[in-house]
């Protein structure tokens, strides 16, 4: 697998790269911000692609049964969770989805929960809603991120109508655990909240770990869990715009198809079908050397920094290829700390900020880059934070 290469993306429309004057007001940096990666598709997705497209008419097309057949495959070999066919529905996208969930399944005004600094968008799907958000800020603890329970069981006792779970995390890269995951569960259960748990990272957990499914952990979690997949992350196919939602209570599956019906959205995208059961089908080997690449560019930058950038420190990731770097140390804040990286180091991460409480002072960089990306990066940071000596 070559994970080394270093591909042009420029003239692509890539937002990664060519919206670098839009989202820093400036080129002349190395884009690790926007999660998508800098590596190849797999020839054998693109074989596919092509394959499909050589025939002249690109119709409305049906999903076969194969598709489906795929996922369920993949899933239950991945993380060991068995679905059924008739709990798939279909959708354009994770945060698409995260949106007609919360149409579908509250009302203006209603409460929804979310655990912050998470992943930003979570925050525009509750106030672009008119839905009221209701935050559970995770503690970190001795270099790891925590849920804060007791104050989680307070605001889901207070009339919280959703929580939208990240699991994995993003920004924070845990892969809960289990004894997470059935406490969360059985707390939701009591307090009748229903989960909306975006897995879009659950094939890139960090050797050591496992992601685990929350509607796999028992018949009642499941069903009050609403599970979002995609092969999106995986095999860096964004623009396929393919996604999956899976409900096993068939009342809320039935009450989510039908509110689908309305957008006219069931067709998707031709290409995203085929890549996603070539993914789905012939996917493992690729992913997990990935994985292995992903990991080493972890620990090199994890040494790096404390060797030449000791104050700034890594926050250890159990899963997702973004690191979540702490800069506090560093005494620049807000605005200051966003302007220093981006016109003195010359890297364009995500601002801690956009992730909301507890982001104040952090960054998050995409390590889903070629090594010798990740080096001139953090050669240009170590340059930029020795002038502040």
């Amino acid at each position: 697998m070559d994970f080394d290469t270093i591909i042009n993306r420029d003239g692509t429309h890539s937002v990664k790269y060519d919206g670098r004057k839009f989202y820093f007001g400036n080129e002349d940096l190395i884009p690790m911000w926007v999660a998508d990666m800098d590596f190849a598709v797999p020839e054998f997705i693109t074989d596919a692609i092509i394959g499909r497209a050589k025939h002249p008419i690109y119709g409305y097309t049906l999903r076969p049964d194969s598709y489906f057949e795929t996922f369920i495959d993949w899933v239950k070999r991945r993380h060991n969770w068995e679905m059924k066919k008739e709990w798939i529905s279909f959708s354009p996208g994770i945060v698409p989805a995260l949106n007609f969930i919360v149409q579908c399944f509250s009302e203006p005004g209603d409460k929804v929960l979310i655990q912050p600094p998470v992943y930003h968008p979570f925050f525009y799907v509750v106030e672009n809603n008119q839905r009221k958000g209701v935050y559970n800020q995770l503690l970190l603890k001795e270099n790891k991120y925590v849920i804060d329970f007791k104050d989680l069981e307070e605001k889901l006792a207070s009339g919280v109508r959703l929580i939208l779970l990240s699991n994995p995390h993003n920004p924070v890269g845990r892969a809960w655990n289990r004894e997470e995951l059935i406490r969360l569960g059985n707390l939701c259960v009591k307090h009748k909240v229903i989960i909306v748990s975006d897995e879009i990272h659950s094939d890139l957990v960090l050797p050591g770990f496992t992601h685990i499914p929350v509607a796999s952990l028992s018949e009642e979690i499941a069903n009050n869990t609403i599970t979002c997949m995609a092969p999106s992350k995986t095999f860096n196919l964004a623009g396929l715009s393919t996604s999956s939602v899976i409900i096993t209570g068939k009342e809320k599956r039935e009450q989510y198809n039908k509110f689908m019906e309305r957008f006219h959205l069931g067709g998707g995208n031709i290409f995203g079908t085929i890549a996603s059961e070539a993914a789905y089908t012939k996917g493992d080997h690729w992913l997990d050397s990935l994985l292995e690449y992903i990991d080493e560019n972890f620990q090199y930058l994890d040494s790096y920094l404390k060797s030449n950038i000791p104050n700034v420190k890594l926050i250890p990731a159990e899963a997702t290829y973004l690191a979540w770097l702490d800069f506090r140390e560093l005494k620049i804040k807000g605005d200051n700390l966003k302007s220093f990286i981006i016109n003195k180091a010359r890297v364009g991460f995500n601002d801690g900020r956009t992730f909301r409480d507890g982001g104040e002072g952090f960054q998050r960089m995409n390590l889903a880059c070629p090594k010798q990306v990740l080096k001139e990066a953090l050669n240009r940071l170590e340059i930029a934070i020795n002038t502040l000596n």
